[in-house]
């Protein structure tokens, strides 16, 4: 992958404010929904919090953030209370229960949509085959349930089968849809034009020549000086010369590509542009699309690729982690098309105190972390969050499976008027 100073340098003079918003609230959001499930997996939805706090790794809650801090800040989500012992606990709300019930209900709608999904996944994999665990990875981004790899991969056998190999669990494909066999972007082409085999649709897939739709910020201008050169982010000339450009349809057979040619790469980006469109907000964690390079013939140097055709996409720099936007596929800082489960993921993120503004475009990279600046800071905490100074504990507490033990049950002789608000 490109080193990071230089992704970093290319990506600050190409920030697009809109998407960078965009992308600090799907940050607060990721963080929330973690802690959610966490509490999810627990009995009666309650558990310490100095148990949290060891999982805080997992949560992506980097240090010296707490947890308890960071509960304590969404109390329309999470409730906080101090049993007789002193034990501090965490729990969701009523309104959070309810949220928990209504995403269930729409991860069950949305079955059949992500069961396509996966599906189109397979066909466009080399092996037609593709292992459990990275699919996984995929699991909040394409509307996949919280049972995936244990109950819902079994639930589609007409489409796909799990066969287990030396290195683990895989899902095969069990029957090749031809309708299924057609990008969103020659979907989209035949829409506007009102050609319904426009570009082989109906037929078997083969290769195509579409141009990806582009999207530049307000006062973009194609090329920046560093250290007095001249530097492009868009060459006119080589655009308009990949728009133009051949390529085999992301769904047939691409063994036989050279690595590098313009035909390889612009594939890639039909394969990149494919698998974003799967996803519920378009966007997805770069190193997600890295572990399938080989089984979509990608490139190693994904990140290279896509800075290469900003315009399509946006790539975000998020810590140490890096993001990737389907620019036509939002309006400033919202998303243009939302499905339910994406209207859900905003009735969660308004029951937060995330104030939804960047200060300071060029600083920001450095307070992304910090819950003061997420959520902002006022004097009216200070007292809560001396109450709630849970110090992290060693592991040996809690049992390795991850339920509670059995000498940790919850004392509730003092909770009616322990709750934290």
């Amino acid at each position: 992958m490109t080193r990071s100073r230089n992704v970093r340098q290319w990506s600050k003079k190409k920030q697009v404010h809109a998407l960078e918003v965009a992308t600090e609230r799907w940050k607060v959001l990721t963080k929330v929904l973690a802690v959610v499930d966490a509490l999810k997996k627990e009995k009666e939805h309650v558990t310490p919090l100095k148990r949290l706090e060891i999982l805080r790794p997992q949560l992506g809650l980097t240090k010296p953030n707490k947890v308890a801090h960071f509960v304590s800040r969404s109390p329309q989500l999470f409730e906080v209370c101090r049993d007789s012992r002193g034990v501090m606990w965490a729990g969701l709300s009523p309104q959070a229960e309810a949220l928990v019930e209504e995403e269930a209900r729409l991860l069950e709608d949305h079955s059949r949509t992500a069961a396509e999904y996966v599906t189109r996944l397979l066909m466009m994999s080399v092996d037609r085959r593709l292992a459990i665990d990275k699919i996984a990875h995929f699991r909040r981004d394409m509307g996949l349930p919280h049972d995936f790899k244990t109950r819902w991969v079994h639930m589609f056998p007409e489409q796909f089968r799990v066969v287990r190999l030396e290195d683990g669990d895989y899902l095969e494909l069990v029957s090749w849809n031809p309708n299924w066999a057609v990008t969103e972007l020659e979907k989209k082409t035949a829409a506007l034009t009102g050609d319904a085999n426009a570009n082989g649709i109906g037929s078997p897939p083969g290769e195509l020549s579409l141009s990806f739709p582009m999207k530049f910020p307000p006062n973009f201008t194609s090329y920046y000086k560093f250290y007095g050169k001249v530097h492009h982010y868009v060459k006119k000339g080589n655009t308009e010369q990949f728009q133009k450009t051949t390529y085999l349809s992301p769904y047939s057979e691409a063994r036989g590509l050279t690595p590098g040619s313009p035909e390889f790469d612009k594939r890639a980006v039909a394969v990149m542009h494919e698998v974003l469109n799967f996803t519920l907000e378009k966007r997805l964690v770069i190193d997600h699309l890295t572990y399938f390079c080989r089984e979509f013939v990608m490139p190693q140097k994904l990140m290279r690729l896509l800075l290469k055709h900003y315009g399509i996409f946006y790539v975000y720099e998020r810590g140490k982690r890096f993001s990737v936007f389907l620019t036509k596929s939002y309006d400033g800082t919202k998303l243009i098309e939302k499905c339910p489960l994406v209207r859900w993921k905003e009735k969660v993120l308004q029951l937060t105190r995330y104030r939804g503004r960047i200060k300071n475009l060029g600083k920001f990279a450095e307070l992304f972390d910090s819950e003061d600046y997420l959520f902002g800071n006022d004097d009216s905490s200070s007292a809560t969050d001396s109450i709630l100074d849970v110090k992290s504990e060693d592991s040996d507490d809690i049992m390795d499976d991850g339920a509670l033990a059995d000498d940790t049950e919850m004392d509730v002789g003092d909770l009616s008027d322990c709750c934290i608000e």
